[in-house]
């Protein structure tokens, strides 16, 4: 009976066992394997990620060539010249933000002067006299 089982299930007795209810075989070296397995994956990933590092080097290096050799510039350069040629030109602009407007010039109430006031001015004096009365 033993050998008809064993033919029916290839050899698979071992697992059946384990899926009837039996206890698996603990291996006493399993602890040691599965950390010597994971430093192993640790090293795989260091040598790749410094492979790649070390092929992106070699890219950028024939990159910068590139951009040396016909004078193309690097998009954060390109930005950077931007940003400071729109500081430049708002300067002495008449576009230039609002925000770049120097304090003392611009919508300040207490300096700007009502057109009843500018008007007062030129009155002739009595006439001053009587609307300043109010």
């Amino acid at each position: 009976m033993n050998f008809v089982m064993k033919q029916a299930l290839g050899g698979a007795t071992k697992d059946m066992g384990k899926m009837l209810g039996g206890e698996e075989e603990k291996d006493p070296d399993a602890e040691r394997k599965e950390e010597e397995r994971q430093e192993a994956l640790r090293q795989q990933e260091e040598e790749r990620k410094a492979k790649y590092a070390k092929m992106e080097a070699e890219r950028e290096s024939l990159r910068q060539g590139i951009r040396d050799k016909y004078g193309i510039k690097k998009k954060e350069e390109k930005e950077a010249e931007a940003q400071a040629a729109m500081e430049q030109a708002s300067e002495g602009s008449l576009t230039r933000p609002k925000k770049a407007i120097p304090a003392g010039c611009g919508n300040e109430e207490e300096e700007e002067e009502s057109i009843v006031d500018t008007v007062m001015k030129f009155l002739p004096g009595p006439f001053q006299d009587m609307f300043n009365k109010k």
